[in-house]
C-alpha cells in the first residue's frame, strides 16, 4: 500500500478535477454528462450550454431539441437533454436553486447515482468520499486493491478500508488520473511505471505484446 500511494503522491502531488463549473448545479450537470464519455468532450460542451441558459430557470424552460443539439457529442444526448432539464427543473421548484447535499434526495434526481454523488459531494463540499468509475475500477483490480469479480461498490468499500478517511477524496482523484493518463484500459504505460511488478495484468499485457 505504501508503495502505491507513495507512486501516485510523486505522480499527482494536488490532483484536481478536470471537469470545469463555476457553480454546484454546473458541477452535478457537468458529472451526470461525463458518464460513458470524457472530461474533455464535457467541457467542451458545457460552457455552451451556461452561455446560452445562464439561470437555472432559463436551462429548465430550454426547448429540447436545442439541448440535444448541444448535448450531441458526449453521447446518450436525448437521454442526457432530458436529464438535464429535469434537473433544472426540480432545482428550481423544489430546492431553491440549491443542490442538496442529502444523498437520498440526490439519488432521486435523473442520471445521478452514487458514482456521481461521491464526485459532487468530494469535489464541491470537499467531503471525505471514493467515487469508483472505470479508471478507479481498472486500477483497483490491476494494482490487486479489490478482486475481478468485485463490483463497483465492493471497490469502494475496499478502497475507503485501504485509504485514510481524510485522503479518500485525494486518493479517488489519484487514481482517476493515473487511470486516464497512465494505466490506461488500451496501451497503458507499464514500462516507466514503478507498480508493474505488482500489476495483476502486467505479464498477461507484455506476452501480447510480444505475440503481436
Amino acid at each position: 500500500m505504501n508503495s502505491i500511494e507513495e507512486y501516485l503522491d510523486y505522480l499527482f502531488p494536488e490532483p484536481k478535477c478536470e471537469l470545469n463549473y463555476n457553480s454546484d448545479y454546473e458541477l452535478l450537470i457537468a458529472i451526470m454528462l461525463s458518464a460513458q464519455s470524457t472530461d474533455k468532450r464535457v467541457n467542451m460542451v458545457t460552457p455552451i450550454i451556461f452561455d446560452k441558459y445562464p439561470t437555472l430557470k432559463d436551462l429548465k424552460e430550454a426547448k429540447l431539441e436545442d439541448l440535444e443539439a448541444i448535448i450531441r457529442p458526449v453521447g446518450s444526448y436525448r437521454k442526457k437533454s432530458l436529464y438535464t432539464k429535469e434537473i433544472a427543473r426540480r432545482l428550481v421548484d423544489e430546492f431553491d436553486g440549491v443542490v442538496p447535499t442529502d444523498r437520498e434526495v440526490l439519488e432521486s434526481f435523473p442520471g445521478i447515482g452514487r458514482k456521481t454523488i461521491n464526485v459532487f459531494l468530494s469535489e464541491f463540499y470537499n467531503y471525505p468520499a471514493i467515487a469508483v468509475d472505470t479508471h478507479v475500477e481498472r486500477v483497483s483490480k490491476r494494482l490487486k486493491l479489490a478482486t475481478l469479480k468485485d463490483d463497483v461498490l465492493k471497490v469502494e468499500k475496499k478502497l475507503m478500508k485501504k485509504f485514510d478517511k481524510e485522503l479518500w477524496s485525494k486518493r479517488h482523484l489519484q487514481l482517476v488520473l493515473f487511470g486516464r493518463y497512465y494505466c490506461k484500459a488500451v496501451k497503458p504505460e507499464c514500462e516507466t511505471c514503478r507498480l508493474k511488478e505488482i500489476c495483476r495484468d502486467y505479464k498477461i499485457i507484455q506476452k501480447k505484446k510480444n505475440r503481436s
